[in-house]
């Protein structure tokens, strides 16, 4: 069996966010939620608690993201002026 690229669920506390996903997308986490919920010997993983953690994942793996990130920070950091 494939290894899926997701791996473990965190139970975080969650900030509230309302998205409208078409249906061949929500079809594909349902499926998705299916196969890592086998994987992990879980019995459901929700399609809305995989969303969060592909998102992050995906940011995580996007080096373009990470690079302007880690830019906007060292232009924010601790100021120099002595005041």
């Amino acid at each position: 069996m494939t290894k899926l690229r997701l791996g473990p669920i965190a139970d975080d506390k969650p900030v509230r966010l309302t998205v409208e996903l078409p249906a061949a997308v929500h079809r594909d986490l349902a499926e998705y939620g299916r196969l890592l919920a086998r994987e992990s010997g879980r019995s459901e993983i929700a399609p809305a608690k995989l969303i969060a953690p592909m998102l992050a994942r995906f940011m995580e793996a996007d080096r373009g993201f990470r690079k302007q990130r880690e830019k906007a920070a060292l232009c924010s950091g601790p100021s120099s002026d002595p005041s």
